[in-house]
Parts: C-alpha cells; structure tokens; sequence
C-alpha cells in the first residue's frame, strides 16, 4: 500500500442512488478510479484504507442525495465540499459518463476551483421539510384546480371568460352542474383530492404555527417587512435563517437567484436575466412582497419609478426585491425591526402598472 504521509489527495463522486463513482488525484495524477455502492460507510472505509495516511478532500455535487453523505463524511474527519452544479466548468465534449464527471471534480477541487453551498443544520434541514411540503401540496391543489376547469371547459360547461376563483365554496357548487355521468364521476374524483390537498395544507400551517411560536425572534423580523405574512416569514426563516451565514448581499443575491447573468468580451459588458438559481420559492415570496412594497413605502416606491422610467417594469421589480431582501438582511445585524415611511395611499396610475406587469 503506497503511503501518502505529507500529501493531499483530491477526491471527486459523482453521486447517484445506487453508486458512488470515485476518481483520486495527488500530485496532478490519478491513482485510482472506483466504482462503490452508495453507502457512506462504505465510501469512508474505502477511503480510509487507501489514502488514509494522507490528508484526504472530497467533493460531489449537491443534488437528490441531500447533504446526510456531508455529514458522515466530516464526523469521519474527512474534509468535504458540496458544490453547486452550475459552478462546475461545462467541457465542449459530448461524452458525458460517470467517470468523466468524477474526474472533473476532483481535478477542480484540486485546482481549488469549487465552492461549498451553504449547508443547513440538521434542524434546519428537517423544520423546511414541513414548509417544502406545503409548497408541493399547494402546487398540486393548483395543478388540480386547473384540470377541474380544463374539463368543465372541456364539455361546454364553464365559457371562456370564466374568471373565478378556485376556492372550496366553488368547488363545492359543482354539485349543482348539470353533467353527463363519466364527466361527473371524473369531476368528484379531482374534487375529492382537491378537498383532501386543502385540508393537508390546513394540517401544515398548524404545524408551521408551532415552529413559529418556537422561533418567534426570526419572524418577527421578517414579518416587519411588507407583503410577508406569518406563513411566507417561515418559510424565509427555515430557507434563509438570520441571514448571518451571509458575508455580504452579492453572496445573499447569489443564493437566492436574484444576480444578473453576464457574457462580457473585451470592452462589451453584457448583463442578461437573473441566474434563478436557488429555490423558486424564494424569489416568489420576496417579489411578491416587492409589489407589497413599492405600494406603501414611499423610498422603495420613488426608486422603482425611477428604475422603471428608465428600464422597465420587470428589471425595476427585481431591483426593489433585491433592496427589500438587502434591508432584511440589516435588519438581522443591527437587531432592529424593518421601518418604513408609509404612503398614505397608492395611486390609481401605479396600481394599474402593477396589474399590467403581473399579467405579462
């Protein structure tokens, strides 16, 4: 067995379900190139046996597996990196196999090219449980809603200009629709799940006020803001915590998908749309608390209809989230609720804007 006292030994997984395929580099060269089972025990003992006179660091991408194969792997000692996918290089080669990917990986950790994602507690990681779950029912009652009115539409029962909303008193005067038999059996059969979802959701904002009145110091926080309620404070508190994992707001826009992209060339600067990286939830609650915002804070107010004047709506709104989010953030530091000079009243001229820009 090669000893490796004194050196380094880089290590890339590329992770899936049912295998583990490893390539080690020490010294610019690859010494060995593995295939395992996905176990972390088994991963660790590998690694031990081979390399373990050295100094071992590893780094796979963060993905389905979570971050329980992080955990196992610092309790062992063994330095690791969970890496954004995006912030690996992308080769011009159009073979892509296990091995290659491995390969990349620990070449980049090597090289020192990787950055750690920001890695939740083991709290943390199981309280967003609850309020991601919220978020897949939500979706999924709205997703059913939708085919509720697909089929009414469908067979001449609802007309084109149907404009209200799903709710459970509508819901439930489908009863009174005159239908033919396979349409209804199909109609009470979304319905039925449509009324179970809602009820579910009902369970978890239960259990979302609990871990609320648990942690009440963060929400408040968030709460003082405008446009975020009790739920959407939650669900910020269980992504984003106190924010203080941040060291500066270009790392905070970062996480939540809120910087501009940009291909530049020699003297051209060319910035595009937002990254959107991160959870789409996120950026959902923060822009929809932006619109909240630039109605009843007067500073916010005046620097979107200057942004706007000059950019557009759209590019004015994402300016406003990233100010709002920024503040939050401050908020956080200097231990002070959010204050806001309120406008008395918003003007018919912008509330028109609003809606315009929310139907494109």
């Amino acid at each position: 067995m090669y000893d490796y006292t004194g050196k380094t030994i880089f290590v890339g997984m590329d992770v899936h379900k049912k295998t583990y395929s490893v390539t080690a580099i020490c010294d610019g060269i690859v010494i060995k190139r593995d295939t395992l089972k996905a176990t972390p025990h088994i991963l660790i003992t590998y690694l031990k046996k081979r390399f373990g006179s050295g100094t071992i660091k590893t780094a796979y991408e963060a993905g389905f597996c979570g971050f329980h194969l992080h955990r196992a792997l610092e309790s062992a000692g063994i330095e690791n990196l969970v890496v954004h996918a995006a912030g690996i290089e992308v080769s011009n080669s159009r073979v892509k196999t296990d091995k290659r990917d491995s390969l990349k990986i620990a070449a980049h950790l090597a090289e020192g090219k990787l950055r750690n994602v920001l890695i939740p507690t083991a709290e943390q990681e199981d309280l967003r449980t609850v309020t991601r779950l919220r978020d897949t029912f939500c979706k999924e009652k709205s997703r059913l809603g939708n085919q509720i009115k697909s089929l009414l539409f469908l067979h001449g029962l609802i007309g084109a200009d149907h404009t209200k909303r799903i709710c459970k008193k509508w819901i439930e005067e489908l009863c009174s629709f005159k239908m033919p038999p396979g349409v209804k059996f199909a109609i009470n059969s979304f319905v039925t799940m449509w009324l179970a979802f809602d009820e579910k959701i009902k369970e978890i904002d239960l259990e979302i006020r609990k871990q609320a009145s648990r942690n009440r110091e963060i929400d408040i926080v968030y709460q003082s803001a405008s446009g975020i309620g009790p739920t959407s404070a939650r669900i910020l508190a269980n992504e984003l915590g106190n924010l203080q994992q941040f060291k500066n707001e270009r790392q905070l826009f970062s996480y939540i998908g809120l910087t501009p992209s940009e291909h530049s060339s020699g003297e051209h600067v060319r910035q595009g749309h937002i990254t959107k990286q991160g959870k789409p939830i996120l950026r959902k609650i923060l822009v929809q608390a932006a619109w909240v915002a630039v109605r009843y804070d007067q500073e916010l107010q005046m620097i979107y209809e200057r942004i706007a004047k000059r950019a557009g709506a759209k590019r004015a709104i994402i300016g406003i989230t990233r100010r709002l989010i920024g503040r939050i953030r401050a908020c956080f530091r200097t231990g002070k609720l959010y204050e806001a000079k309120r406008v008395e009243r918003p003007t018919l001229k912008f509330r028109k804007t609003e809606r315009k820009e929310k139907a494109a």
